[in-house]
């Protein structure tokens, strides 16, 4: 899934962090060799990584999520501002404003919440549960998740899209979403041996502070007062679903991540729906 879509090449970044360790110095925590590597990690966007880099740096450009985040938003906001100047019905707005995402992404965020809601509640045991969150079919309980929360979406989505918190909503749930993604990453083990967050790794603390600035900065310029509201949610989506692997697999896959974004836009949402009232 990293390397498939791609089409902007890593510069030298390979060759950057040989020397680097070649003379013994510490890799930098934060180069812009991130940016695209994380967007051909989260999203289908025609950017083509170097796969080396990409993966020597490794959880190192988990910093760079959220700016993820910020592009699926702004090209939603795009699409969503042209619909309401052709006069597009707002029922029909809303809806785009959820398939855009799921394209931009692939869908992976979703797959991770059926898979979750499948085997985190469909297994007895840890091993049955990885099991069934790695099998490609869904079931009932996956079936059901996918459909609440596209339900809770819409209406939130639909709930502000007349108002002025619209694109505030919008990058705030798609930023800090992504950025609670790096705070399990960072605080919870792997669950399973391979698989895509195996891979990737487990970002140090350093590299989580630094996404988590980008999500608070971008939360104060765009939620002002509302902030410790939002951040507060947030928090606590992150904490209910870190609890919830921890006590059924032992700690995330890539599906608890994905899964973990998902609940937490989902949250951020209805914060802005019901500020917006």
């Amino acid at each position: 899934m990293v390397a498939t879509c791609l089409t902007i090449k890593i510069g030298n970044e390979s060759a950057e962090r040989g020397e680097f360790l070649q003379k013994g110095d510490t890799p930098p925590l934060v180069t812009w060799a991130d940016v695209p590597a994380a967007l051909g990690l989260l999203t289908r966007l025609p950017i083509r990584v170097d796969t080396d880099a990409a993966m020597e740096r490794g959880a190192a450009s988990a910093w760079a999520y959220p700016i993820v985040g910020i592009c699926i938003a702004f090209i939603t906001w795009m699409f969503a501002s042209l619909f309401l100047w052709l006069g597009l019905p707002p029922l029909v707005i809303a809806t785009f404003c959820l398939i855009i995402p799921v394209v931009l992404t692939g869908a992976m965020h979703e797959d991770g919440l059926a898979d979750c809601a499948d085997g985190l509640w469909g297994g007895w045991t840890k091993d049955r549960r990885l099991e069934i969150m790695k099998d490609s079919r869904i079931g009932a309980y996956g079936v059901l998740a996918l459909v609440f929360s596209v339900m809770l979406r819409f209406g939130a989505v639909l709930g502000v899209l007349s108002t002025e918190v619209f694109w505030p909503a919008l990058i705030v749930a798609a930023t800090v979403s992504r950025t609670n993604m790096v705070v399990l990453m960072t605080f919870l083990p792997h669950a399973r041996e391979g698989g895509l967050s195996q891979s990737v790794g487990r970002p140090s603390q350093s590299t989580m502070l630094v996404g988590c600035g980008v999500a608070i900065f971008v939360t104060l310029f765009f939620a002002g007062w509302a902030t410790p509201f939002i951040l507060v949610a947030a928090a606590l989506s992150a904490f209910a679903c870190a609890a919830i692997a921890k006590v059924k697999i032992g700690g995330q896959t890539g599906d608890v991540l994905g899964a973990t974004q998902l609940v937490t836009e989902i949250v951020i949402l209805i914060c802005f729906a019901t500020i917006a009232v």
